[in-house]
């Protein structure tokens, strides 16, 4: 492949994770090229300047084309736009943290997390796909209910640490609600928090179409009433659990969060207790029956739910989509919210965030904490990035926090600790 070639490809991915391609057909390869292209700016941006250098000096004697050299420069501006951008998502999600919680919300705690060095900074960007830490315990494969491997899930914890009420975190991977499992997502902030001392909890679901909604929702809450009923033997506090989670399962988390004791979604275990003390989803879907009006949510509901998740029509089971939807159950009683999403979205339109975290600022007497990210795309903390490092430290300090006001008995319902929570969002971008 020529010089120019490969510089029309290297400007094309940056080009559309500045400014994704839009349309139905068009938003999963689009996702796709954004994402790669996005969080991995920094190894692009030395390979385009490596592949340049080598062109204009080890092979100049038969040197590019001007346009190739123009894309060259086009790629090396917009990677490094890309880059600035994500260097800033530190800053922006500690504003937003401290617009929702207050600027002393890391006041009282016992451990404060640190500010890591420059050179942990640089490990983290060379090593990409190092999600585990050799620290780090990982009990695997556990049974939550009857069945398969869909039915089970695994424990992370501090290695050689004995636990006693260690707070516990619930994770729920995505994939669309019809792939994935619980091995492939959250990776990067489970070890983070059970290095903290945390328990984390990811669990597999059953799948759709072969087990059509409400099968996934079910499970979740399984996992939830199973790990309050089991945790203690793994050193958890069984009264403490925050939910998390990203796509589908940032949708699932919250529908869980919305919903405690929700007899249609606990057939057989209607009298567990299911609630959460928090939630954090990453990238949700919160309305999957078309209430906001949205096009996009429309689409989602007509085109791919209703076949291949549901199994029904909307134009007679609306009911059943409207349901499923965290934006239908938002309420006075709901649990404290940290809401992530980025503002270059092609999978799930950040408008959806917007009018959920907009609906539980009016009507929730929790704290609502709200962070959008400029130029950022979906899945954007499923590998070490920039943007996903400074994410999942903002994460570990909301969680902190969160413990803390737990432990202090001010957590979750106190109107005092809720009255003053807002959700902050971007005009950047």
């Amino acid at each position: 492949m020529t010089f120019r070639r490969r510089q029309v490809i290297a400007a094309a991915l940056t080009a559309n994770a500045l400014r994704p391609v839009a349309g139905r057909y068009a938003s999963i390869p689009a996702f796709f090229a954004g994402w790669l292209a996005s969080e991995l700016a920094p190894q692009l941006l030395v390979a385009s300047l490596a592949d340049t250098a080598a062109e204009l000096t080890v092979r100049r004697g038969r040197l590019s084309s001007p346009l190739g050299l123009g894309l060259a420069a086009f790629t090396t501006g917009g990677l490094g736009y890309l880059i600035v951008n994500a260097n800033r998502a530190a800053t922006h999600v500690e504003s937003n943290l401290r617009d929702g919680l207050g600027d002393d919300y890391l006041e009282g705690l016992e451990d404060a997390p640190t500010a890591e060095d420059v050179r942990t900074r640089l490990r983290e960007v060379a090593r990409p796909f190092k999600l585990t830490q050799p620290d780090v315990e990982v009990i695997r494969d556990i049974n939550y209910t009857e069945g398969g491997k869909r039915a089970r899930l695994d424990i992370y914890r501090p290695q050689g640490v004995d636990l006693e009420n260690a707070p516990v975190l619930v994770q729920v991977h995505g994939g669309a609600w019809t792939i994935g499992t619980k091995e492939q997502q959250g990776l990067i902030l489970m070890n983070r928090m059970a290095r903290r001392g945390w328990i984390c909890v990811a669990m597999n679901y059953r799948l759709a179409p072969k087990h059509p909604w409400p099968a996934q929702i079910v499970d979740v809450k399984k996992a939830i009433a199973w790990t309050r009923k089991n945790i203690t033997s793994y050193g958890g506090d069984p009264s403490y659990l925050v939910i998390t989670g990203g796509s589908a399962g940032g949708h699932l988390a919250a529908l869980a969060a919305l919903t405690p004791g929700e007899a249609d979604y606990q057939p057989g275990f209607e009298d567990a207790d299911t609630s959460v003390a928090g939630c954090v989803p990453f990238y949700g879907i919160y309305d999957l029956g078309g209430i906001t009006g949205l096009k996009s949510a429309v689409a989602m509901r007509d085109y791919f739910l209703a076949s291949r998740v549901f199994k029904k029509d909307p134009k007679t089971h609306l009911q059943d989509f409207v349901q499923a939807s965290p934006l239908a159950h938002v309420s006075p009683e709901a649990p404290d919210f940290l809401v992530l999403h980025g503002k270059n979205d092609s999978l799930v339109d950040v408008r959806q965030a917007r009018v959920f975290v907009e609906k539980l600022k009016a009507e929730s007497k929790a704290t609502v904490t709200y962070a959008e990210f400029p130029g950022t795309q979906h899945a954007f903390e499923v590998f070490g990035s920039i943007r996903s490092h400074a994410v999942i430290r903002a994460v570990e300090r909301w969680l902190l926090h969160h413990r803390a006001a737990f432990v202090r008995g001010d957590a979750q319902t106190s109107a005092a600790t809720a009255a003053g929570a807002s959700a902050a969002t971007s005009a950047a971008g």
